[in-house]
């Protein structure tokens, strides 16, 4: 797989738009002639700008129903990006959540990693992952995950340079593989939003229904309040917490941007449950003139000005939530939108490219001389 190109980027997956992929969307607004490096690829699922890049996929691309069984393939991942050549490129950069920044790269080439986070199932939240998995996985998951921690840690060394996309992060790539971080906050798209005069009564909730994002105490807590709630998104756990949901709780599985930019700018606050390691969601809701209501951890805590933007809950329980929202009653009458729009700008795309750029230009210091002219041609 030699190219003529000098820049590539290896991202874990490239199936639908979510925000890794947006990250890459703005790296390629940088870099428009960047090679992409991917394991499975669905060129309908993601946006005009990466498809109309060379995406070559791995050898796990060409495995039966890669695009949809591609976690299943994750102990043959470390082996597929050991076998890209990459020996024509000057500046490679990854993108890591899922494996992506175990290539190998020649001497004067310049590896760059923008670290999502170290692989979560590998690492903090490997119980909750193996409770939830289905048979056959729980059955797999000891036998392989040792060998694919020990190779994780291992290829950390291959990279020269972390970008961390939060602060949360960095403290998580120094307790895995012992290296710091340079923090650049991923991109929103903060412009594309607005507020609204017509706020309505009812809460929201916005993701997918899986374990780690805690859908289940946003709707144990609203169905003992009686508040309204309206929780957007499918997953796992859809068919269980739909169950134990009160007559206030309204779910819709899917919503298109138009009608989400409308639900953001509508809801009374938005509920965010989980422990992320940055979390886009609420940079919108905010950039839609609305506060939120976050559990106090992870990226939350870098995103979210109490009582200013919203409110931060503790503990992650159905009473905590419950706590926060009765607080968050008392604050409301305070909030001022323009506060939380002005507070999202800092996190736009423009400021991601100049950041990023930024990073790239630190890493490059001292390094291979063709990566840093690169470098020093881009403009954010």
């Amino acid at each position: 797989m030699a190219s003529s190109g000098r820049v590539a980027f290896i991202h874990y997956w490239l199936l639908r738009m979510r925000g890794g992929e947006r990250v890459l969307e703005q790296a390629l607004r940088l870099f428009p002639d960047a090679d992409i490096f991917t394991h499975a690829y669905d060129p309908a699922g993601v946006s005009d700008l990466i498809r109309a890049r060379p995406v070559r996929t791995t050898f796990i691309g060409r495995l039966p129903a890669s695009r949809k069984l591609y976690q299943k393939y994750l102990p043959l991942m470390p082996l597929a990006l050991e076998e890209l050549d990459l020996s024509g490129y000057d500046l490679v950069i990854s993108f890591e959540a899922g494996p992506a920044k175990g290539v190998i790269t020649g001497p004067d080439t310049l590896h760059v990693c923008y670290c999502h986070s170290p692989m979560r199932y590998l690492w903090d939240v490997y119980p909750q992952y193996k409770r939830s998995a289905g048979l056959l996985s729980r059955i797999a998951m000891p036998v392989f995950f040792p060998w694919l921690r020990t190779w994780d840690v291992a290829s950390a060394a291959r990279v020269d340079h972390f970008i961390a996309n939060s602060n949360f992060v960095r403290r998580r790539i120094m307790k895995v593989y012992r290296r710091d971080a340079t923090v650049v906050y991923p991109p929103a798209p903060v412009e594309r939003f607005e507020p609204s005069a017509d706020v309505g009564p009812g809460y929201l909730w916005v993701g997918e229904l899986a374990p780690y994002k805690r859908a289940d105490i946003a709707v144990a807590a609203f169905t003992r309040l009686g508040l309204p709630l309206t929780v957007v998104g499918d997953g796992a756990m859809a068919r269980s917490i739909r169950r134990r949901a009160g007559e206030n709780i309204r779910f819709v599985a899917r919503l298109d941007f138009a009608g989400l930019r409308q639900a953001y700018a509508r809801c009374r606050a938005l509920v965010f449950t989980a422990e992320e390691d940055f979390g886009i969601v609420p940079v919108e809701v905010m950039a839609s003139g609305r506060p939120v209501l976050a559990y106090g951890a992870g990226g939350a805590l870098e995103t979210v000005l109490p009582e200013v933007t919203g409110i931060l809950f503790q503990p992650q329980t159905a009473e905590g939530l419950i706590d926060g929202v009765q607080r968050l009653e008392a604050w409301l009458p305070r909030f001022d939108p323009r506060a939380a729009v002005a507070h999202a700008s800092g996190f736009s795309e423009q400021h991601f490219r100049s950041n990023f750029r930024q990073a790239l230009e630190r890493a490059a210091e001292g390094g291979p001389m063709a990566a840093k002219r690169l470098i020093e041609a881009v403009r954010a």
